[in-house]
């Protein structure tokens, strides 16, 4: 859906540019961040509320809310960008995206020692969308001065619909493969019933 209106934003005169295609997979990436970083939020909510010998409480309790609030922002800058075919607050989120990088960073670091060793195949699924975005909005702001690559600021690189489909299609599969393992490595993936498995025993005879 979000895909068929930004494509649509994109005035007919103009054509479709790369740079359609890397606000798309910016799009993707977002979501796909957004999602990693509630998911680990959740994770660390109910990780605080268990007893680990050693455990910081005060920290796991900051570490959710950050997550929490990180994880919304990017959610709302997304669809900001999607629905509007740009992304708003170029400037704060060039300056948001690195630091949310290094405390992906960090967390992988101190996850080793914390019992939650698990939470960092999360953290570097995170990780590598938020460098993704980056490396994608850099890429944007070099061909737009704005960083948000509207309609009328590139004309050159036009792309066939197809040509674009096709892109979208390979930006959203590359997203959902990190995106995947890093979902199911939280609290609420590690509880998921896998496809094709029930609970109960109503198969018993």
């Amino acid at each position: 859906m979000m895909t068929s209106q930004a494509i649509a934003a994109v005035p007919a005169t103009q054509g479709m540019s790369r740079s359609d295609a890397v606000r798309l997979f910016v799009g993707f990436a977002g979501l796909g961040a957004a999602a990693v970083n509630l998911a680990v939020a959740s994770s660390l909510f109910a990780a605080a509320g268990t007893d680990f010998p050693g455990t910081d409480f005060p920290g796991r309790a900051a570490g959710a809310a950050a997550a929490l609030l990180w994880g919304a922002a990017l959610l709302g800058w997304t669809v900001a960008g999607l629905s509007r075919n740009r992304f708003p607050m170029p400037r704060v989120s060039a300056l948001l995206l690195p630091a949310a990088a290094a405390a992906h960073v960090a967390a992988i670091v101190l996850a080793a020692g914390s019992g939650m060793a698990g939470l960092g195949i999360s953290h570097l699924a995170g990780l590598l969308l938020t460098l993704m975005i980056l490396a994608a909005t850099s890429w944007l702001g070099r061909r737009s001065p704005n960083l948000s690559g509207g309609p009328g600021q590139n004309t050159s690189g036009r792309l066939g619909a197809g040509t674009l489909l096709a892109a979208a299609f390979a930006g959203a599969v590359l997203v959902a493969a990190i995106t995947t393992p890093g979902l199911a490595a939280s609290t609420a993936g590690q509880f998921a019933v896998p496809h094709g498995e029930h609970t109960g025993s109503h198969h018993s005879p």
